[in-house]
C-alpha cells in the first residue's frame, strides 16, 4: 500500500503493518475525543514515525496514487479531525 505523509512524501507499506497501525490510530482517536493535546501529538508522531520506519520512502518523482493520506507532523488536533472517517485515519 502507497502512503503519502502530507509535506514529506511516499512511503511504500505492506499490508501486514496495518494491525499495529490501527492500534496507534485507535489511541490517536481516543487522545482527540478526550481532548489530549500532548497525548494526540506523541502518538501521531509515533503514527508517522512507524509508517516511515516500517516503510520504504519512495523517490521525489515517484506519481505513486496513494491508498492512505496521512497528516503532516505539524498539522493540528483540529486538522487531523477533519481528515478523519469514522474508522479514524487508518481504515480496519
Amino acid at each position: 500500500m502507497i502512503v503519502r505523509i502530507m509535506g514529506e512524501g511516499q512511503v511504500k507499506l505492506d499490508d501486514s503493518h496495518f494491525a499495529e497501525l490501527n492500534k496507534l490510530d485507535d489511541e490517536l482517536l481516543s487522545e482527540m475525543e478526550k481532548g489530549d493535546e500532548e497525548g494526540f501529538r506523541r502518538t501521531l508522531t509515533a503514527l508517522l514515525n512507524a509508517v516511515r520506519t516500517m516503510g520504504t520512502t519512495l523517490p521525489d518523482d515517484a506519481l505513486e496514487p496513494s491508498e492512505l493520506i496521512l497528516p503532516a507532523p505539524e498539522a493540528s488536533l483540529e486538522e487531523v479531525r477533519e481528515m478523519l472517517t469514522d474508522d479514524g485515519l487508518i481504515p480496519n
